[in-house]
């Protein structure tokens, strides 16, 4: 669990998520072991998931105010194309839901998380297009496109950090003008 004494900082996780034994899947999780080598602004997390779609569930009942995950997302799009998408978890549909401890559907782990009092107000997910594939085969790596999109993907993910750090930032120093004003009775 995350704890600090400065409400000020920010606290986003960015989540990696995929399995590294089944070629393109590992796109998450390659994305969050290249990005933990990068210095990230204070409050940033990074981690690696897998398929541990349990651990994520309960990791997000950590007080962050944002979640990135990262993932291979099928749309049907051209290998190697990068997505941001801002998915909607609701409570409502949570009910039931089963989460499998080695596996991984980042709908079930929000599902899950919500249900357990997960309280993240901005839910994420940047994802690419992986090679399709049918279920009886295993590739231990990447596909080219899928490899190349993994730089463009770090530089789109400390990009919306940015942003959520810079909205952040703007809320802050709004609630603060607002009650400079309220204190001063105007």
């Amino acid at each position: 669990m995350i704890t600090t004494t400065d409400t000020n900082i920010p606290r986003i996780l960015i989540a990696g998520i995929g399995n590294i034994f089944f070629g393109d899947d590992a796109f998450g999780s390659e994305v969050a072991r290249r990005l933990s080598r990068r210095p990230v602004p204070d409050g940033v997390r990074v981690l690696d998931f897998g398929i541990r779609g349990l651990e994520l569930s309960y990791a997000l009942l950590d007080p962050y105010e944002a979640v990135i995950l990262v993932d291979a997302v099928p749309r049907g799009g051209r290998v190697g194309t990068v997505y941001v998408l801002e998915p909607e978890v609701s409570v409502a549909a949570a009910n039931g839901v089963i989460v499998e401890p080695h596996s991984m559907d980042p709908v079930k782990v929000l599902r899950m998380a919500r249900e357990l009092g997960s309280t993240i107000a901005r839910v994420l997910l940047v994802g690419c297009e992986p090679t399709p594939v049918t279920d009886d085969e295993m590739q231990m790596e990447m596909s080219e496109p899928v490899q190349a999109a993994v730089e463009e993907a770090i530089i789109l993910i400390e990009s919306l950090v940015k942003q959520l750090l810079e909205n952040r930032c703007a809320a802050l120093d709004f609630a603060e003008a607002l009650s400079d004003r309220r204190n001063a009775g105007t």
